[in-house]
């Protein structure tokens, strides 16, 4: 199957360095990822040849990395804990700190973010409420191979939310796009959320296209295939 046939998802998940490519192009890998490569550029009106271009030398000179499609059901969960829930629960407060600071201080500035600590501090109690569910609910029947319709489907539809709260957060600060004269505060600000919404994006993806995909009975147990040590 050609990469313009692929899903978003599919290329995402296995092309090391394909999440990068999507993000300079803007194209939405985690909430949209059930689009073909060649329906998203079509939607964003992008021509192919460059960015399937990127792609394809990925493929030919593929970078180390884990295949998280490989790992036990577990592994990746506590992956997904220890690389995602916890490192959130590190960023969001420190960005709503970031955030008064900036529009308290460059309030009169019209590039001011205005509001923006608010919705982090939304994005915040949202994000927290879907992590403390999937700890403390959907993971543990996971790990017990349990694959309930239900309560994925609730997290796949806040995932759709979170996407959402993404969008309104490049409105509010013209695409995370800092002015000329951003003092070090809004840089550091502007930093951060760069890596919170690329951090974001890789989360919802591997937990919609891996994590809550039900395995094949053949590779249900945990003996599959790790990558070796050197890929950590």
């Amino acid at each position: 199957m050609s990469l313009l046939d692929q899903s978003l998802g599919q290329i995402a998940t296995s092309v090391a360095g394909a999440s990068a490519v999507f993000h300079q192009y803007k194209l939405d890998f985690c909430c949209g990822g059930q689009l073909s490569l060649r329906e998203a550029l079509a939607k964003r009106q992008l021509p192919a040849d460059d960015i399937v271009t990127a792609l394809q030398t990925l493929q030919q000179h593929p970078t180390e990395h884990i295949d998280w499609r490989t790992v036990p059901v577990k592994q990746l969960i506590n992956h997904i804990l220890t690389r995602f829930h916890q490192r959130h629960r590190q960023q969001l407060p420190e960005l709503c700190r970031l955030a008064r600071r900036v529009e308290h201080v460059h309030a009169l500035d019209p590039n001011c973010p205005t509001g923006l600590a608010d919705h982090l501090g939304d994005m915040y109690q949202e994000l927290e409420s879907h992590m403390m569910k999937e700890e403390q609910i959907l993971f543990p029947m996971l790990a017990g191979g349990i694959y309930p319709a239900g309560p994925i489907s609730v997290m796949e539809e806040e995932h759709l939310q979170h996407g959402d709260a993404l969008d309104k957060l490049e409105q509010l600060t013209n695409n995370i796009t800092l002015p000329a004269d951003a003092c070090n505060t809004w840089t550091a600000l502007y930093i951060g959320l760069k890596e919170l919404k690329e951090d974001l994006m890789q989360h919802i993806l591997l937990e919609n296209h891996i994590l809550f995909v039900q395995p094949t009975s053949a590779a249900k147990n945990d003996d599959r295939q790790i990558c070796c040590g050197s890929c950590q």
